[in-house]
């Protein structure tokens, strides 16, 4: 472990959040941390396997139980450590509960001394990691059965919609990063103005989520001429999460690609997006008032993805052809986007009133008409 290269990277973090790291107070704050790494770290240099050693016993039909065994890790995600002293048995479903309650409570926001409630699927994949633990104990006969960490109740979430833009809020958006490529701030950001002022207009045309945009290359996508509508579009090839995948686009996009490849060169294997410049998406929307939606939904790069899908819905394209176009199911799309959108109700299918019943012919009062006697 290099000690003096830590230091240094403590200088700069304390520099980074506006400290001096030359005051009294912070001159061995460096060093006290490299002595800390050191104490947190050493098992990455220690050879498990002579650490770790089977117990020489006699047989035993019961569990043995070893207490109170001591461990110490690091979060990869935020280089925050974690130790305490557990055994598998005191794993029970009312400790887990309690650790619900505890990451739901123990963060708060420093202006409002709100709570910060970790979002569901992070308590959800916390837990999974957790119950991969206790079967690997179980199968291995460490443990006798496998507690249920469920929770206790469950309640159904709120079906909250995707943060998208408006028509209206869209077009304010792309006004702004053409404005902004035009008129950069700085003359050495125009290039990037002007490839993120291309990378809205081509995700709000296309539906890509943001990974797959990133791993698009040049050679990924075609200029094709539509067969039904003789419009020029792109049909790209697209690589993410679900596997390899086919997209065909708006012909809005096509003028936003063909300025990205005349910009960055005709190379096949380049990259059109790289990566997304979050901070400048960001600052526009903080300048324009939209990073959040009416509900409080933070809308980022995947918000002109579900624009994609809101505005294909709202001009009455089938739902099945989006889900296919967009690499998603039909139940995701009627859930979290087409329950939202009025347009997708049918008014004239709605107020079906049934035919009444016609009335009876109504009988004249008065006595009735006797007939002559022949």
């Amino acid at each position: 472990m290099d000690s003096k290269k830590i230091e240094r990277a403590v200088k700069l973090f304390l520099e980074g959040i506006g400290e001096q790291p030359n005051r009294p107070g912070l001159r061995q704050t460096p060093r006290r941390v490299a002595n800390m790494c050191a104490e947190l770290y050493a098992g990455m240099t220690i050879d498990a396997s002579k650490v770790i050693k089977p117990l020489r016993s006699e047989d035993h039909d019961e569990i043995v139980l070893i207490r109170d065994i001591p461990f110490q890790s690091v979060c990869e995600h935020h280089l925050l450590p974690f130790f305490g002293n557990k055994h598998l048995s005191e794993i029970t479903p009312g400790v887990v509960q309690e650790y619900r309650v505890h990451r739901a409570t123990s963060r708060r926001d420093k202006k409002t001394g709100e709570p910060l409630r970790p979002a569901r699927s992070t308590i959800h994949q916390e837990i999974v990691a957790l119950r991969h633990v206790l079967k690997t104990a179980n199968r291995h006969g460490w443990l006798p059965y496998l507690p249920n960490i469920s929770p206790p109740y469950k309640m159904s979430g709120k079906i909250s919609h995707r943060a998208w833009f408006s028509p209206d809020e869209y077009k304010r958006l792309y006004e702004a990063t053409r404005e902004r490529a035009k008129n950069p701030k700085n003359v050495r950001w125009k290039t990037e103005c002007e490839n993120f002022h291309d990378y809205v207009l081509f995700m709000a045309n296309t539906g890509l989520r943001p990974d797959e945009a990133s791993r698009l290359e040049f050679r990924d996508v075609a200029i094709v001429t539509d067969e039904a509508t003789g419009e020029r579009i792109l049909e790209i090839e697209v690589r993410g999460k679900r596997g390899v995948g086919y997209c065909k686009s708006m012909a809005g996009a096509v003028r936003p690609f063909e300025r990205l490849r005349k910009r960055n060169g005709e190379e096949e294997t380049k990259k059109i997006f790289g990566k997304i410049q979050r901070e400048l998406l960001n600052t526009i929307l903080d300048e324009l008032k939209l990073k959040f939606d009416r509900d409080g939904n933070r809308r980022t790069a995947y918000s002109l993805r579900h624009t994609y899908i809101c505005m294909r819905l709202m001009e009455g394209a089938d739902i099945y052809q989006i889900a296919k176009n967009c690499r998603t199911s039909v139940e995701m799309i009627e859930k979290f986007y087409a329950s939202h959108i009025k347009n997708t109700l049918d008014a004239a299918a709605i107020n079906v009133r049934k035919a009444k019943p016609a009335k009876p012919p109504k009988q004249k009062k008065g006595k009735p008409k006797v007939k002559p006697r022949k």
